[in-house]
């Protein structure tokens, strides 16, 4: 009976060791094939070049494949997003996990981890039908239109003035589809990824650090503030710098609310073109094997290049904080 216990173990362990080695040698196949086809873009007109240009114009004569706008367009989208999602993935987490009552937290945790596994076309689709238009048709008026008219009648100094001006400069809105659009809807999408590791982060500290925490006197928000996030830091990183590549890696949001205009954005307004919505707009027309279809496998490389080093910080902060949580020397 030992014996086939032995043997039951031992298989279990070669299998988890084969699907493990399989997973590895996947990833190094994908990453061999876009690292492979992307070559022959940045030997021929050079990755300096391509990385610093200024000019997307893959099907113009001559052909311009600077790759700027679209990491621009990538990087300030991801700001932007996090820059809302971040303090809302982490304030909903500590609602459920540490303030809502028993069945309030029976509620909200089903809920929040469906949305994270919502599809993304139908955050897309609402960003393009629904909150484009609210921006054009409403929100651009009242703050480029009435606010400035009313900062103007108010003839208060600087504010009649200056603000009035910034206002009707900056807050007009020509089209609904721009990077702002784009971040709503991204942050609808990664807040419930967010809050979802986050919480079970927080859920796992010992209940014996929080009644320490209570029995010196501490209050609540004491307690979660003092005990409950610092013990649950490392999760709590890992959650952010997920959300963070699943924020860089969208691509149907992005596809359909950020405006498709391959342009260095200047405010938040403006519409942009992701790498992801890149690749997704104009693979289906680059013929095969031409300059463009290199390209846009370059975009993807330089994708894998930033997800990849997202993970590699996840997995650095995670084991730099556990490290500190088990009073380690680092």
């Amino acid at each position: 009976m030992k014996l086939h216990w032995r043997k039951q173990e031992h298989l279990t362990e070669n299998l988890l060791k084969v699907v493990g080695l399989f997973s590895v040698v996947v990833l190094l196949l994908i990453a061999f094939f876009l690292f492979k086809e992307s070559f022959m873009i940045f030997y021929k007109i050079g990755t300096l070049t391509i990385v610093s240009g200024t000019k997307w114009y893959p099907t113009a004569e001559p052909q311009s494949f600077g790759m700027l706008p679209l990491i621009m367009g990538t990087i300030s989208t991801t700001m932007l997003t996090a820059l809302f999602a971040i303090p809302l993935g982490l304030a909903t987490a500590i609602y459920i996990a540490e303030i809502a009552s028993h069945r309030i937290k029976e509620f909200l945790k089903p809920i929040v981890e469906m949305l994270a596994s919502f599809p993304s076309v139908v955050f897309g689709f609402f960003g393009m039908v629904v909150i484009a238009p609210i921006l054009t048709t409403w929100l651009s008026p009242l703050l480029s239109e009435k606010l400035p008219a009313f900062l103007r009648d108010a003839g208060i100094p600087f504010l009649s003035t200056v603000v009035a001006d910034l206002c009707y400069d900056k807050l007009f809105i020509a089209s609904g589809l721009n990077m702002f659009t784009a971040s709503m809807m991204l942050t609808a999408k990664s807040v419930p990824v967010i809050a979802s590791i986050a919480e079970d982060s927080i859920a796992s500290v010992p209940r014996t650090f929080r009644e320490a925490s209570y029995s010196i006197g501490a209050t609540k928000w004491d307690t979660i503030r003092h005990v409950v996030i610092p013990s649950s830091l490392s999760g709590i990183s890992v959650a952010i710098i997920l959300g963070f590549a699943t924020i860089v890696g969208e691509t149907m949001i992005v596809l359909m609310a950020a405006g498709g205009a391959a342009i260095i954005p200047n405010w938040i307004f403006d519409a942009v073109r992701p790498m992801p919505a890149a690749i997704a707009a104009e693979m289906a027309e680059a013929p095969y094997r031409s300059l463009h279809y290199h390209a846009l496998f370059g975009v993807g490389a330089l994708l894998f290049v930033f997800n990849f080093i997202l993970s590699l910080i996840s997995d650095f902060v995670s084991k730099r904080f556990r490290k500190v949580k088990l009073g380690e020397k680092l």
